[in-house]
């Protein structure tokens, strides 16, 4: 049986990254000439014939752009389709959105009826299916740019944050305000950012040489309720804690309503810190100090380049590194013992 070589074969023979060999499949000029010249090579080499459907797409720049979202419910993935709708709406196109829920089978058909329904532009959050399956989507999809997770290969067609870094920060306020017993409250999700973020924690504790109380970490639903729930979890196990990091604001919001119920006043008596600078977090009582995880500037900029994969008339938007950072309020303050 004759072997069918893939652009990983391309890309390996030619020594490049399969994002390059892309590129070059592509046309685009961001390519050296010696690069370029080693990928054609390699194509005629291998005999290396790439994907008739995405060359399909490639060529059918339709007035559609696809958005795959965990929940649209959730403001995050709010914010997140409003600023893709934005730039749509400046290039005279529209949008389609497909639902995963942090479920693989969901994610991948959502991703599918998109292609079918002729969008050759597609920016995607998916949490649930495999570096894998997302690798062979983006070798067939060319518009195709992934937002909040990294693949191995198409590095470039990815809009990423460090979440570790943006826990460690979060960590390290509450450490140089002078709190030692420092929880957490995690995602039982199994994501990428639920690691990551509590890596993250985990690290600035190790950092600066602080012992972990052993019952510190709680992880419940990423939303107002799971908040509560971990917070429960949290105070039934431990009498001294004075400050939690929290995965995500809805399930700090959810912490603060448990804190009040028990009479722990915040942050006089206990600080509480989010992650992500959802709307809420300026609404709560008291505001919620929080990491701003830039999503709007993020989506905004994967929608741009999907674009400029796909059609010539729209220029690459110029990388800028996605950083989060630290937004002070007022549900954080000194430890006074």
């Amino acid at each position: 049986m004759t072997k069918v070589n893939t652009i990983h074969d391309v890309a390996r023979c030619a020594g490049v990254s399969v994002a390059t060999v892309s590129r070059v499949l592509n046309g685009h000029t961001s390519v050296s000439e010696k690069t370029r010249l080693a990928v054609e090579n390699a194509i005629k080499t291998l005999n290396y014939q790439p994907n008739a459907n995405a060359k399909a797409l490639a060529m059918n720049n339709t007035d559609t752009i696809g958005v795959v979202v965990t929940d649209v419910a959730d403001p995050f993935f709010a914010i997140l389709v409003k600023a893709v709708d934005a730039v749509a709406e400046q290039c005279n196109k529209s949008i389609l959105i497909g639902t995963g829920y942090h479920n693989a089978a969901k994610e991948r058909q959502a991703i599918e009826n998109l292609i079918r329904k002729r969008c050759n532009c597609l920016v995607v959050h998916s949490k649930a299916l495999s570096d894998e399956v997302l690798q062979s989507f983006l070798e067939r999809i060319p518009g195709m740019v992934i937002i909040n997770r990294l693949i191995k290969g198409f590095e470039n067609r990815c809009v990423n944050i460090d979440n570790q870094k943006g826990a460690f920060l979060a960590t390290e306020m509450l450490i140089r305000l002078g709190h030692r017993r420092i929880g957490y409250l995690g995602s039982n999700h199994p994501i990428t950012d639920k690691d990551e973020r509590l890596n993250g924690y985990k690290s600035a504790m190790q950092h600066y040489k602080l012992p972990m109380p052993e019952y510190a970490i709680a992880e419940s639903s990423p939303d107002f309720e799971g908040g509560e729930r971990a917070m429960i979890e949290l105070l039934t196990a431990n009498n001294d804690l004075s400050a939690v990091v929290s995965y995500n604001d809805t399930m700090a919001a959810g912490a603060l309503s448990v804190l009040y119920e028990n009479n722990i006043p915040v942050p006089q008596q206990f600080s509480v810190i989010g992650f992500d600078d959802m709307p809420v977090a300026r609404y709560l009582t008291p505001k919620l100090t929080t990491i701003r995880y830039p999503i709007e500037i993020m989506a905004t900029y994967a929608t741009k380049l999907a674009l400029s994969l796909v059609d010539e008339a729209y220029s690459q938007p110029k990388f800028v590194c996605f950083n989060p950072t630290l937004v002070v309020r007022a549900s954080t303050l000194p430890y006074i013992g």
